[in-house]
């Protein structure tokens, strides 16, 4: 019998992963270009908001325009209302009281951990974790939630930080309430870690995946996360430390591998890492005082000027840039958001990947499409 020994004629295809799929967390989709299983190609396609953030906080107020930081950063509200707060304050010469400080530094930490928590939790879902870590990370989730509901009000848009403190007091049993919530979170992080970080099928789906280095990390302006994975030890609050940071003992995870196992660790610890600045803001906080300046003017007017305002937000450097030409309205605002940034490298670490890979990869950016789109 002859043998027809004619290659097999291949063509790549393309596959289309989101929008709207868990896996895409958002309004976001990959079109993947798929050799058999393999990755040869991928063009990230960013969805619409509908937002315009920008563009309509240059027709609020400064103080009206806060609540549109709320919704950029929807899982990090505290950190991006204190960015534009700040910049506000550089540009006005606004002094913020001490106890305010505290107040601030110590609720943007706590943002900080219920945002790892949502990473945590997800990106376990992607790798196949189905339930458990979704639920045990919820669970742990609301405890902070639930405090940050009785301080501001409101569960998720606070509108709570104001250019030059916040807009009221805490409740008088603050320090206890957010003692025993640091207690619960030290427990929850400790069950998370028992239950994914060597768990082999979890090590296996995510340990060399997506690997990228220190060098190309910098070249991408990656930050956060992203870049101290990669083994890049920068972290806004101490390299240009801003608000008390410099009061504050804690040290800066950093990665070996810069793979996808290395973004979960680094974002375990930083969440350790920030129940220790919390502990200690708690130690130094005032017990009474001003949460305001008491010159602070009832309508903001800010002079003629620019100013650009950096922090280390849960995703990476998040930077207001704010034009003044006098007045009460911004004459330019503008965003620059970590996930937006951090999102130019995925075409490198995507492709040679296997498909299932690339949803891994993805989960290990924690990306917010409210700062990706605005």
């Amino acid at each position: 019998m002859a043998v027809d020994e004619r290659e097999l004629e291949t063509l790549d295809i393309n596959v289309n992963v989101g929008p709207q799929h868990p896996a895409t967390h958002g309004v976001f989709r990959m079109v993947l270009t798929v050799s058999g299983e393999k990755v040869v190609d991928v063009v990230p396609h960013i969805g619409y908001m509908h937002r315009g953030a920008e563009k309509l906080s240059e027709n609020m107020d400064y103080r009206q325009g806060i609540i549109y930081q709320d919704r950029t950063e929807y899982l990090a509200q505290f950190n991006a209302e204190q960015c534009y707060c700040m910049a506000i304050e550089k540009l006005g010469g606004f002094e913020v009281p001490e106890r305010a400080e505290y107040i601030r530094v110590i609720l943007t930490e706590l943002n900080r951990i219920t945002s790892h928590y949502m990473f945590v939790g997800a990106f376990a879902t992607d790798i196949g974790v189905f339930g458990t870590a979704f639920t045990y990370a919820f669970r742990e989730r609301e405890n902070i939630q639930r405090l940050f509901e009785e301080i501001t009000g409101d569960r998720m848009m606070y509108g709570y930080f104001r250019p030059g403190g916040v807009v009221w007091d805490v409740p008088e049993n603050f320090k206890e309430r957010v003692r025993w919530v640091c207690g619960q979170t030290r427990i929850g992080i400790d069950d998370i870690d028992r239950l994914l970080t060597r768990n082999e099928i979890f090590v296996a789906r995510c340990r060399d995946i997506g690997r990228l280095s220190a060098e190309d990390a910098i070249d991408y302006g990656l930050s956060g996360p992203m870049l101290r994975a990669a083994g890049v030890p920068v972290d806004l609050r101490r390299e240009e430390p801003y608000s008390i940071y410099d009061r504050f003992d804690f040290d800066i995870p950093i990665g070996t591998r810069g793979d996808s196992y290395d973004r979960y660790l680094v974002r375990m610890e930083e969440m350790r890492q920030s129940l220790r600045i919390v502990e200690q803001a708690l130690e130094q906080m005032p017990d009474d005082g001003p949460i305001m300046p008491e010159k602070m003017p009832r309508r903001l007017r800010l002079p003629p000027g620019e100013v650009y305002m950096r922090t280390e937000n849960p995703r990476g450097e998040y930077g207001i840039y704010l034009v003044s030409k006098g007045g009460e309205q911004p004459y330019r605002l503008k965003i620059r958001s970590s996930c937006f940034c951090n999102l130019t490298s995925l075409r490198q670490m995507v492709i040679g990947h296997y498909v299932a890979d690339a949803v891994v990869i993805l989960g290990s950016f924690d990306i917010v499409l409210g700062e990706v789109d605005r």
